[in-house]
């Protein structure tokens, strides 16, 4: 790649490009059998109370992934042969995924808490022939599409099968995993994601963040069923033959406690997870000696946040970075030491990106917002039987994002907000994001989220949505002059209404579209 303004803040360990092999995503994980056999790769923890689950070494985890490889294969999994799994986080559904690559299919993940409705369209519309799950919704999805169904407790049995050959795979072409996602509509896409996507992802990731081969205990507590989850706390660290302390679901407390009795190094998740932790009891006084890097991803890092979990910490480990589903998900990051709050970093090794005029198309002058565009080894083949939409986000092997930024001078990029998101109140565009970051330095507020609402005057109205921290009492008037000291007049909250809590996403992102339709406005 040619030199990029970013380059001159490039992390010191880390070279401009890296090499990728073509290799399936399953040798993520065989990859540390000859140093790390031994070693515990999976550790399953309660989200209530500390008992552990199933505890897995690596010697043990790729030869139950084998077996069940060999239950897939007697079950009709092939080459391209897509298998639903709707299992929470768990042993079981990391063995579904490696397990599955190793027959040669396409993982499908739903979210366990869906609704069945949810799950059938998703499901349906990936054409699976198998779905593997725990509740009664998934047995149910599988009638309605007239597939076999497994549940994820006979994995156990399947695990001690004889294993058979890998499935040939050419990594470049095949599809290892359709995760759907919204992308730049609302309407649910599959991404199809190559191995080589995976594998190459998983490299720039790692060693973005200085994985330490042998030496990592990373705590898994967003959902493997996202793309964050996947790549981030399941693939990375495993790659690594680092030790999994794996949750089914976030819990603060429980998550607290965890890092300091387990000597966790790496706390993976996105914002709505670190500023729980700030307003837990156990939160508040974990033992963080241990973490050499946390990442948030998914959702903007309010600087705030940033700020004080770095002081709850006592010294710099909570850095944003940047992905998509469409890319792996990840694709820019800052640097571990020199991170700018409010910024998601800069592009990874291999990565390329340009902000361009949301009108014309064209590169747009540094400091200037524009959609964000992107190109590198992580970007997805498209989307699953949608063509149109395919040839809409990609071209010439750029993906529009959808999101607006900007770049500085010193080639740290920043996200102003979804062009989708924008409000325009009497002809002024007001971005959410700006707004909600006001709402996040007044010390009694727990979560914010801006979203617009039709005005018969302005056409769009800003609104904010609020949940206090416990104990905190302010007044709508309160939070609305104390963003006038910090915001135009045209981007102030026309009314702030407070919640117990806001709806979100099973991987834990605030669902601003929910609070924007329960309001009359635009899907």
């Amino acid at each position: 790649m040619h030199a990029r303004t970013w380059h001159a803040a490039w992390p010191a360990h880390l070279p401009r490009s890296l090499d990728y092999p073509d290799v399936p995503a399953w040798w993520l994980l065989e990859r540390n059998l000859p140093r790390f056999a031994q070693r515990v790769a999976v550790r399953e923890v309660d989200h209530e109370t500390p008992a552990e689950g199933r505890v897995l070494t690596y010697e043990h985890l790729v030869r139950a992934a084998r077996g069940i490889a060999s239950g897939l294969r007697a079950a009709g999994v092939g080459p391209g042969t897509r298998v639903g799994y709707c299992l929470p986080n768990s042993a079981a559904l990391i063995l579904g995924y490696y397990a599955t690559w190793w027959a040669g299919g396409t993982v499908v993940p739903a979210n366990p808490a869906a609704r069945d409705g949810e799950v059938e369209q998703q499901l349906g519309d990936a054409g699976v022939s198998l779905v593997v799950g725990h509740a009664a919704v998934s047995q149910v999805v599988a009638e309605r599409l007239k597939v076999p169904f497994i549940d994820g407790a006979a994995f156990t049995a399947m695990e001690s099968l004889a294993p058979a050959a890998p499935a040939p795979c050419a990594a470049a072409d095949d599809v290892a995993v359709l995760l759907y996602t919204g992308g730049t509509t609302g309407t649910p896409k599959g991404a199809m994601l190559t191995h080589r996507n995976l594998v190459a992802n998983t490299i720039q990731f790692a060693e973005w963040y200085a994985f330490a081969p042998g030496d990592e205990t990373s705590l898994c507590a967003i959902p493997f069923f996202h793309s964050g989850g996947m790549s981030g706390v399941m693939n990375v660290p495993l790659s690594a033959g680092a030790t999994l302390i794996v949750f089914r679901r976030f819990n603060a407390s429980s998550v607290a406690r965890a890092v300091g009795r387990h000597r966790v190094t790496r706390l993976f998740g996105v914002p709505t997870m670190f500023i729980a932790l700030l307003n837990d009891q156990d939160g508040r006084r974990a033992d963080y000696s241990t973490l050499r890097a946390c990442r948030t991803n998914a959702a903007p890092l309010p600087p705030s946040v940033k700020a004080e979990f770095d002081a709850l910490v006592g010294r710099e480990v909570l850095v944003e970075g940047y992905g998509l589903t469409e890319t792996s998900p990840l694709t820019h990051a800052n640097p571990i030491d020199r991170a700018k709050p409010g910024s998601i970093g800069i592009p990874l090794a291999d990565t390329d990106a340009r902000i361009v005029d949301l009108d014309t198309g064209k590169d747009v002058a540094p400091g200037a917002s524009g959609e964000l565009l992107i190109r590198g080894p992580q970007v997805m083949r498209g989307y699953w039987n949608r063509p149109e939409e395919t040839a809409r986000v990609l071209s010439g092997g750029w993906l529009r994002t959808g999101d607006v930024a900007t770049m500085d001078a010193d080639g740290y990029f920043a996200i102003v907000d979804r062009a989708k998101d924008m409000i325009n109140t009497a002809g002024f565009k007001v971005w959410p994001r700006e707004v909600e970051e006001v709402l996040y330095g007044h010390d009694a507020v727990k979560l914010a989220v801006v979203v617009g609402v039709p005005d018969d005057y302005r056409g769009e109205a800003v609104k904010a949505f609020v949940v206090s921290k416990a104990g905190a009492r302010v007044s709508e008037a309160e939070l609305i002059e104390f963003c006038r000291r910090h915001l135009s007049t045209y981007k102030l909250p026309r009314a702030v209404e407070f919640r117990t809590e806001l709806p979100m996403s099973g991987a834990g992102k605030v669902l601003r579209r929910a609070l924007r339709e329960g309001q009359g406005g635009r899907p």
